[in-house]
């Protein structure tokens, strides 16, 4: 091995150790269709929030979704079809993550194709979602805003949950004074 080789191993090894997870926001896309997850990337390929790209969690069916959601426990924003393998399979994603991995942090921003089988003011009601837009209403600009909003509060909640952790622990007598 020559110098040149020795140092270019350095190199690759700080770039890599340079990369964490936390520079990042976890985004899952679940839909059937996997243009939808083509497109989507496309457009948000260079999307930055408070100095964090988005590293892309992909489920294509609603039990693809719910096994990934218990994977990663730190999913920032689900966007999610209704109708996958079922009319319903999204929604069951919603109940899930709500109900089962009581996980109120996870921002969902529902998307569907077809607005008769999931109506908005119902969904809205009775559904823990964040966001409903039609596929076809769905452009660049709205995207990037949905997005924007989302993670905005996902980092709102996270701050609180922190805040509330750490007030479960009595603070010392000497703070208190």
């Amino acid at each position: 091995m020559t110098d040149n080789d020795s140092l270019n191993f350095l190199a690759e090894e700080s770039i890599v150790s340079s990369v964490s997870p936390q520079k990042h926001y976890k985004v899952m896309i679940a839909d059937d269709d996997s243009e939808v997850h083509v497109v989507t990337k496309m457009i948000l390929q260079t999307f930055e929030y408070e100095g964090k790209g988005i590293l892309f969690v992909d489920a294509y069916t609603g039990k693809e979704a719910k096994q990934l959601l218990r994977q990663h426990e730190d999913i920032a924003v689900i966007f999610l079809d209704v109708v996958m393998e079922d009319l319903h399979s999204g929604l069951e994603v919603v109940t899930y993550l709500r109900e089962v991995l009581n996980n109120q942090i996870t921002r969902i921003i529902l998307r569907t194709g077809q607005p008769g089988e999931a109506p908005e003011d119902r969904i809205i009601r009775e559904y823990d979602i964040n966001d409903y837009r039609l596929k076809t209403d769905m452009t660049v600009s709205r995207l990037n805003t949905s997005l924007y909003t989302a993670l905005r509060n996902y980092r709102d909640l996270i701050k609180i949950e922190k805040n509330k952790q750490g007030l479960k622990y009595p603070l010392p007598s000497r703070i208190l004074t």
